[in-house]
């Protein structure tokens, strides 16, 4: 199995050329778990996997009837989940998230019994299907007698997120909320360890797959040992490239294919985040953003895809007016690319119901 092999597999299974689902909850079910850490961002990624023609503020809805859910559920970052899947996935991996977190909770002096007595008093401002900003929920919290605030208060909200007690809420304006999970996943299922282990690594290999035990081990948290149980129990096929070990589950994905040559892929999109070993699809280099101090920090930037190839970067620059999006390839692109990459813009015009011009330096 080459790598151009592995590439095509993975954008087929990802539903980057595959025919696209028609809902927003659809996509995320399929993929268990979506990174969601940048928000707007976040939404193009559902697009892109949508049928064509899909619109911005039909995931805006979605997440706002709480068909998709926010909230921190592995490695730890926001990833969007299903009311069906948040509780069991939750409780398989929250244990090895609070572990990562332990040194941020010792130097913040956060221990059980502090976290117990606030969680308790955010299930109680939220009860009766309220929901709060975080602001709204230090507001609380201080009214109680309980100070939060900042990177304290962050830290409470991700604990009773990991306890199951809180995830996303609808939002007010521009404003995230939090509600009680109670609220939003009333009917949310519980599995046993094992139940939990397999469900979740058979829809990691069934929409990332090709993958390796390390790509799987890196996007859950969990244990190698883990990966190597939640494979066994899907009998995963295996497949070798060079040194390499490749994993897939389930049958090849069939269904119409979307010749989509160039694809303009978010900061932080499954294809690329999702990934440990990259042999397959190298990354391109990160691109260093200086402030006034002498050191640079190292940022991340949307992706020019083509062929399942990293091929360069864009990024989005939207004035009262208009919308732009910069494109700086890594190499020249040829007649054909420019064209797929015009039909790729023309694609995210139509997601966003909004003129948008390109530039490519």
């Amino acid at each position: 199995m080459t790598n151009g092999e592995i590439a095509r597999q993975r954008l087929r299974n990802q539903r980057l050329t595959l025919a696209g689902c028609r809902r927003a909850p659809d996509v995320v079910s399929w993929f268990g778990a979506m990174q969601a850490q940048e928000y707007e961002p976040a939404k193009w990624a559902l697009g892109l996997r949508m049928l064509d023609g899909t619109v911005v503020d039909e995931i805006e809805q979605a997440f706002a009837r709480g068909e998709i859910l926010r909230t921190h559920v592995m490695r730890p970052t926001w990833h969007f989940v299903t009311p069906a899947d948040i509780r069991w996935m939750t409780e398989l991996t929250a244990p090895r998230v609070r572990r990562m977190m332990s040194t941020s909770y010792r130097r913040l002096e956060l221990d059980t019994r502090i976290f117990v007595r606030a969680t308790a008093l955010i299930e109680k401002a939220l009860g009766g299907g309220h929901t709060l900003t975080r602001a709204e929920l230090g507001e609380r919290l201080r009214s109680a007698g309980v100070a939060f605030n900042g990177e304290r208060l962050a830290h409470l909200a991700m604990y009773a997120e990991l306890e199951g007690v809180i995830c996303s809420g609808a939002r007010r304006g521009k404003q995230f909320t939090y509600a009680l999970v109670a609220d939003r996943a009333p009917k949310a299922p519980r599995f046993s360890r094992d139940e939990s282990l397999a469900t979740l690594a058979g829809r990691y290999f069934s929409s990332h797959g090709p993958a390796t035990v390390r790509d799987f081990v890196w996007w859950s948290g969990l244990t190698t040992s883990d990966a190597k149980r939640g494979l066994e129990m899907n009998k995963a096929r295996r497949r070798d490239a060079g040194d390499a070990t490749y994993w897939t589950i389930g049958s090849p994905r069939r269904g119409a294919t979307r010749d989509f040559r160039v694809h303009l892929l978010p900061v932080y999109d499954e294809y690329l985040v999702a990934y440990r070993d990259r042999d397959a699809v190298p990354h391109g280099p990160p691109t260093i953003a200086r402030g006034s101090g002498a050191s640079g920090t190292v940022t991340f930037q949307h992706a020019v895809v083509i062929g399942g190839q990293v091929a360069g970067t864009w990024r989005r620059m939207q004035n009262t007016k208009t919308i732009a999006i910069d494109v700086v390839p890594m190499r020249r692109l040829t007649r054909p690319e420019r064209h797929a990459l015009d039909e790729a813009t023309h694609r995210y015009e139509r997601f966003l119901c909004a003129p948008v011009a390109v530039s490519v330096r």
